[in-house]
């Protein structure tokens, strides 16, 4: 017997890894290349049948936990928007694709939007710079969905002053990568949809949600519905773009018609500006830095 092994605080059953090694290493035989014989955990066609779904949630919901616990990652501020609206130097090129008078005023109304896109990557920089540290842990980490645009804004922001930042992808049927500013060890893929919103607001101290479609849509009123019933406690929810949303989200008839009540029109707090949506937050959580 070995000194380690004598030991009461030794460990005596093998690691996973431990054991793929010996399985790796045994001699090939007719039983042994059978896909019955593999390690379940290793079993990659075993693991994607139907009747593992709720394996599969498990993990998707485990995995990202443990490396953002890993990555001493506390809060983070959240930036919710499309996938569409350009960044100012690719104006030109959205407009000059638009061929016909519906394509043109689509394009056109697009790039009035890129002013969010600098307003985006203006709050990413500004949370960055204030690096609050509580606990040992980092608190008001940008995190963003990973794709482009208003996604690509908030990471970016936070490249340009030298800090890590979060992408949440989804796949998709179409291609979908993860923008260049992500940082690569915080750059997660999901294939839930549920599980990708949770984790969204697992760690949200703020919420910034710029004008976007069905799928910004979803996110944000999913997070105000969980703070009007009582589900999560009240964190700063930043809509930027009045216009934008009164347009698309008629509030106050909603409050008229009595179906939601009045005070929670107060659940989100309208900005325009980077500056507008930091300061709300200072107040929320009496911050002194930014």
């Amino acid at each position: 017997m070995t000194d380690d092994e004598k030991k009461l605080t030794d460990r005596r059953f093998y690691k996973a890894e431990q054991e793929a090694d010996f399985a790796d290493s045994q001699e090939g035989t007719l039983q042994t290349q059978n896909p019955s014989y593999r390690l379940a955990f290793q079993d990659t066609e075993f693991l994607l049948r139907d009747e593992l779904r709720p394996v599969r949630f498990q993990l998707e919901l485990l995995k990202p936990e443990m490396l953002l616990e890993e990555a001493n990652i506390g809060s983070t501020l959240v930036m919710y928007g499309s996938a569409r609206i350009p960044s100012p130097e690719k104006c030109d090129e959205v407009l000059a694709r638009a061929k016909t008078e519906d394509e043109k005023k689509v394009a056109e109304r697009l790039v009035a939007k890129a002013k969010y896109y600098e307003e985006a990557r203006r709050l990413a920089q500004t949370a960055s710079q204030c690096a609050l540290v509580e606990k040992g842990m980092r608190q008001f980490v940008v995190c963003s969905g990973g794709g482009p645009s208003i996604m690509e804004a908030a990471n970016r922001g936070a490249a340009d002053v030298g800090a890590e930042s979060l992408g949440l992808n989804i796949v998709l049927p179409h291609e979908q990568a993860p923008n260049p500013y992500v940082t690569p060890r915080l750059s997660f893929q999901f294939h839930y949809f549920a599980l990708r919103k949770m984790h969204f607001l697992l760690r949200a101290r703020a919420v910034a949600v710029f004008p976007g479609g069905f799928g910004t849509l979803d996110e944000m009123l999913e997070m105000i519905t969980l703070i009007q019933t009582g589900k999560m406690k009240p964190i700063p929810v930043l809509l930027f773009g009045r216009e934008f949303w009164e347009r698309v989200i008629n509030f106050e008839a909603l409050a008229d018609e009595g179906v939601i009540a009045r005070k929670d029109l107060d659940l989100f707090t309208w900005c325009e500006t980077a500056e507008e949506a930091w300061s709300a937050i200072q107040k929320f959580y009496e911050l002194d830095c930014g």
